[in-house]
């Protein structure tokens, strides 16, 4: 039983943190990048937004509520990482990043439920012929969120000591770091399925 419950754990864990996929990570990389350890509040609510979002359409896929095409939702994820990743550039200095819930919350949220949709897909391989859907759908779950806390653990570990230590700028931090993940998107997006069908 407990060898079952951290096989669906790590299979979570290993999903977001799959080095062949790492959409997730690099979406987590440009919603963190702007903050440091003092603002943890305010990127707990962040990350507790994406994964309202991601958790919810998630369970809507797997009970078969909702319904995308696969290669529609692999266009949309790096989609979602490109709009935030230009935010960061264009706003990095200006303190937008301190406004009050506002479209960053809601716009986290939504991003959130298109990442689920991903995650449902790789869930429905894990889930196989088993009928208890919803203890499995929370192992997963559970692996999924343990991923997050590391990646962002480390995007701020990274942001102290480049800030603390190297002496870097904090906007320049953000910059580089969200022009980066631009560079790499943008071919995601491009030679994505769905652009290819069109």
């Amino acid at each position: 039983m407990l060898e079952n419950f951290w096989f669906n754990v790590q299979y979570g864990i290993y999903h977001v943190l799959d080095i062949k996929a790492y959409d997730h990570v690099l979406f987590l990389i440009v919603l963190t990048v702007p903050y440091m350890f003092k603002d943890w509040k305010r990127i707990f609510l962040l990350v507790s937004m994406f994964t309202l979002g991601h958790t919810l359409s998630l369970v809507l896929a797997v009970y078969g509520i909702i319904s995308v095409q696969a290669s529609m939702v692999e266009f949309l994820i790096p989609i979602t990482i490109l709009i935030v990743a230009l935010f960061n550039v264009f706003t990095s200095g200006k303190g937008a990043q301190k406004e009050k819930v506002g479209i960053l919350f809601l716009s986290t949220l939504f991003f959130g439920l298109i990442h689920g949709l991903g995650f449902a897909r790789e869930f429905k391989m894990l889930l196989g012929d088993t009928d208890s859907k919803l203890l499995l759908l929370l192992e997963f779950a559970l692996g999924i969120e343990i991923a997050q806390l590391i990646i962002v653990l480390a995007v701020l570990i990274f942001g102290y000591i480049s800030q603390s230590i190297f002496r870097f700028n904090k906007r320049d931090w953000i910059m580089v770091i969200s022009a980066v993940v631009v560079g790499l998107v943008i071919p995601m997006i491009l030679n994505s399925d769905f652009l290819a069908k069109y």
